[in-house]
């Protein structure tokens, strides 16, 4: 690996990690929503994006992946900048964001996982069909292939955009709260999901809001409002004084987690 990327983000950040964040600052109409990230991802760990609303968890993956310009700082997937780095991420945003009535099948939705792979002129054969097929398949989906996207339920909508990321054989994940809104079958489809990513030594994101889930689904932790709060090791950061750190007032729902955090610490 060339140095000069290294010393471009600093020593203190590693060629090794799936993402590091250097002093980045984003704003809104010169309003700071972000304020002076720095850190480093390790790899193959399911990690917990949390904080409150406005904080900034939306943000930082899109400026992470040059969706929304920064005020200042840098980003590097696996040493090198995410332009060069494309083919090695894959990005489920938020449902909400999605224009469902677009009359496609979740097929379609799936194999244009592939584009970024195929170009978007190639036919798509039929090993790339057999690709989203089994993709569909992994989020128990398979039967659904031929169905419009605009007939699915929202947690349906939610495995097919997880099917797309999938089959785009990526090595990091990025996860805009894939849990908003789904039944527990989605759920329980989206956590086996995640796990067999990590067994693949894949690094995820996951934007999540659910506090009481956390020390269960996540093996590592970005507490972030605005500023990063704490970030490391679930069992090491996810504490009472951290959460009141990152919620700030808003901790009506801390006592509901208080007597899980001491089961599970």
């Amino acid at each position: 690996m060339s140095q000069h990327h290294h010393t471009a983000l600093g020593p203190e950040h590693s060629e090794t990690s799936p993402l590091s964040i250097h002093d980045m600052t984003v704003a809104y109409h010169r309003k700071p929503v972000l304020w002076d990230i720095d850190l480093d991802i390790p790899e193959g760990k399911l990690v917990g994006i949390i904080g409150p609303n406005g904080a900034g968890k939306s943000t930082l993956i899109k400026a992470s992946l040059d969706l929304i310009p920064r005020a200042s700082g840098q980003v590097n997937i696996y040493g090198k900048p995410y332009q060069k780095q494309r083919h090695l991420v894959a990005y489920v945003p938020q449902r909400e964001s999605v224009d469902w009535d677009f009359p496609v099948s979740a097929l379609d939705v799936v194999t244009m996982g592939l584009y970024g792979r195929l170009g978007w002129f190639k036919r798509v054969g039929k090993k790339e069909r057999e690709k989203a097929r089994d993709a569909l398949d992994r989020v128990g989906m398979a039967g659904y292939a031929d169905r419009q996207i605009s007939q699915l339920s929202g947690g349906q909508q939610q495995r097919v955009f997880l099917a797309r990321a999938l089959v785009q054989d990526a090595t990091l994940y990025f996860m805009d709260e894939p849990f908003a809104g789904v039944d527990a079958a989605t759920e329980k489809a989206i956590i086996t999901l995640l796990s067999s990513l990590r067994e693949d030594g894949k690094t995820v994101l996951v934007v999540h809001h659910d506090l009481q889930t956390i020390p269960e689904y996540f093996d590592h932790l970005l507490m972030l409002n605005m500023r990063v709060v704490a970030v490391g090791p679930t069992e090491e950061v996810f504490t009472e004084e951290n959460l009141r750190k990152t919620y700030g007032g808003r901790l009506t729902m801390l006592a509901e987690v208080g007597h899980k955090l001491e089961k599970h610490l």
